[in-house]
């Protein structure tokens, strides 16, 4: 039998989806394209997909995420909630955080800026600065006549021919097509095109009146598992005009990219993904990123992308179930020849796009483009590029060689696996301090003062770890060890420490650190540490042998090192050896974007990384087991420094 459910959405909005009986309220919503969080991929141990039951009938059993309060007052997973007759579903902002929070920024004045100014200098250094292969070219042609009528398209092409700075083989975009008459008449016969030259033609993308001044722009994006940042560039000048972040689309089917590629096995599986990351995530941050602009979608030129290679797979709807089956190998490393129209970006239909190679089944394009960004590919000293995103990948080695390899560090850092884990977005809490004495918390919440935290991103849950370990408020297994007010017990005597109450909080319950979440985060600090160990065992080097250290990914602002030394992810060197370095993919994928030689850079650091696959390598498991303690098993890797 089939019920109708009305979803009401925060904010007021009504969406009503068809439901048969026995379907999850989760999986009614995905019929009607309503995104509600599940990052544990409906399986209900995360906790994050709450809705309230406002009227009508639903079964659902009771959670350890939902209180008995709250059961009784409508409060459901809407992953474990079957349909059994019409009803009206609450669908609060926590739930939609993913799409709710989608942030633009202006970079003027922010320290992105700072990084991408930093990056220009270096490019132009190394002599790779500024050329994108586009050329704006004047053009004047004779008027049609009786005795002379020869096609626009011909006449144009005829005259290029004639000018410097455009050889080879010229061909006319379908879209310079649609405009070619007017503009030629309109501004009697004196144009200028915006032509790209590839190595052997010249394609016409774009033709305007002489004296127009076009805005030429393009697009560096760097799709991760859990979120997506965009950055808009004037390709005239290599300088950011306005970036942005929303959470991937494809979060709702899981938040790791094993869930994601069983998914995209189902019927209609692979489509869906696909359109989870364009349609729902990449388009509509575009268009408030061009609105912010003010430019039109076809004045984007040129775009950039780095991804890991499940990500790069979904993203252009190739098959990916044998990255996760052994021997691992994915259907390819690089890809070429792709424009905007064959990928439904809102840019111009002929724009190039630019994709950054993988290397492995779990090492792809953002770490080949960070390990570019980071410009370790050309160090003499030895340095290590961490990337904390919703895995962790690892790059070590300098001008001579490079290995790459990935852990299974699951979501953590990004907020998923964590029951009050976000994204670093407004209300996330970034950084924390507790009094040794009080066990009392102090804040640092994302989005200034007057916000309330909603929960605990990357850099926040690694403050918050560290502190509680520092105070003796858990032991090096992850248990609380003290009591007081902030630590609560429930009937079995699980703990958790409540970081505020819910009177303090955005969503109006306590925001608090259970020993699950605990449990979650030392598994995948440990998969940092011992992919590290296991890394430099076998290429026979100390730890002491690493000069600097490069963190970047999808942690907030930064993290506190040493707190993520004294809690045994990172080694145990000097701070003045760390370096926090931003989203390392997306200042690659800006790379490639304001420069073709940057692009062919990072494609030759793509076929001569080794990649290590830690899962076959016999010492791993024994070094991951090792590492899963506060700071480790073995202390003296974490005893203070002379």
């Amino acid at each position: 039998m089939e019920y109708t459910i009305n979803f009401k959405l925060d904010g007021g909005k009504d969406l009503m989806a068809p439901a048969l009986a026995g379907e999850t309220l989760l999986e009614a919503a995905k019929k009607v394209n309503l995104a509600i969080d599940a990052p544990c991929s409906g399986n209900g141990t995360c906790g994050k997909c709450r809705v309230k039951l406002l009227a009508g009938e639903a079964a659902s059993e009771e959670s350890r995420h939902i209180a008995p309060e709250e059961y009784a007052e409508g409060h459901r997973l809407a992953c474990s909630t079957r349909v059994t007759a019409p009803a009206t579903v609450y669908v609060p902002a926590t739930a939609l955080a993913y799409q709710s929070r989608m942030k633009v920024t202006d970079l003027e004045g922010a320290r992105e800026r700072a990084v991408f100014t930093s990056l220009q200098e270096e490019l132009r250094v190394m002599g790779l600065f500024g050329d994108t292969g586009l050329s704006l070219v004047e053009a004047r042609l004779a008027e049609p006549a009786l005795d002379d009528a020869m096609a626009d398209s011909e006449r144009l092409v005829r005259a290029l021919g004639e000018t410097a700075g455009v050889a080879g083989a010229i061909q006319t975009s379908r879209y310079a097509l649609g405009k070619l008459p007017k503009v030629l008449r309109e501004s009697g016969f004196a144009v200028q095109c915006l032509v790209r030259n590839d190595k052997e033609t010249s394609l016409i993308l774009d033709v305007f009146p002489l004296g127009a001044a076009p805005k030429l722009t393009g697009l560096a994006i760097d799709i991760g598992t859990t979120s997506v940042s965009i950055l808009l560039v004037n390709l005239e000048t290599g300088d950011p005009i306005v970036g942005g972040n929303a959470g991937n689309g494809q979060i709702r089917y899981g938040a790791d990219v094993i869930s994601r590629i069983i998914e995209s096995v189902r019927p209609g599986g692979l489509e869906r993904l696909r359109r989870g990351i364009i349609d729902e995530c990449i388009r509509p941050l575009v268009t408030e990123l061009c609105r912010n602009a003010g430019i039109a979608g076809e004045q984007i030129y040129r775009v950039a992308v780095a991804a890991n290679t499940t990500m790069t797979h979904l993203f252009l709807g190739v098959w990916a179930e044998h990255i996760r089956l052994e021997p691992y190998v994915p259907a390819f490393f690089a890809v070429e020849n792709l424009r905007g129209q064959d990928l439904g970006i809102p840019a111009h239909p002929d724009a190039a796009v630019v994709v950054a190679p993988g290397i492995g089944s779990y090492v792809g394009g953002d770490i080949t483009a960070g390990a570019f960004s980071s410009m370790i590919f050309k160090k003499d000293s030895l340095s290590l590029l961490v990337d904390l995103g919703t895995n962790g990948e690892l790059v070590f080695g300098n001008a001579e060689f490079l290995m790459a390899c990935a852990c299974s560090a699951g979501p953590a850092f990004e907020g998923g696996d964590i029951s009050c884990g976000m994204r670093a977005t407004d209300g996330a809490v970034e950084a924390c301090a507790i009094d040794t004495d009080t066990m009392e918390p102090r804040l640092s919440v994302i989005g200034g003062a007057g916000q309330k935290p909603a929960g605990l991103c990357g850099s926040g849950l690694i403050d918050i770890i560290g502190e509680l370990f520092r105070c003796g408020i858990i032991n090096a297994k992850g248990k609380y060890s003290r009591e007081g007010k902030r630590v609560q017990r429930d009937e079995w005597g699980i703990g958790r420490y409540v970081i505020a109450f819910a009177d303090e909080t955005e969503q109006g319950r306590d925001l608090a650190l259970t020993e699950t979440d605990l449990d979650s985060f030392i598994r995948a600090k440990g998969a940092i540490f011992s992919a590290i160990k296991t890394m430099l065992t076998m290429l026979d080097f100390p730890m002491e042998a690493i000069e600097n250290v490069y963190v970047s990914g999808g942690i907030g602002s930064g993290i506190n090192i040493t707190q993520a030394i004294a809690i045994g992810m990172f080694p145990n060197l000097g701070l003045e050896q760390y370096h926090y370095i931003g989203n390392s993919s997306l200042s690659g994928a800006y790379a490639m974007l304001t420069s073709q030689k940057a692009a062919e850079a990072v494609a030759g650091i793509g076929k001569s990384m080794t990649y290590l696959e830690l899962s076959s390598h016999p010492s791993y498991m024994d070094e991951f087991v090792a590492a899963c303690f506060l700071p480790h098993t073995d202390a003296s890797l974490f005893a203070p420094r002379a």
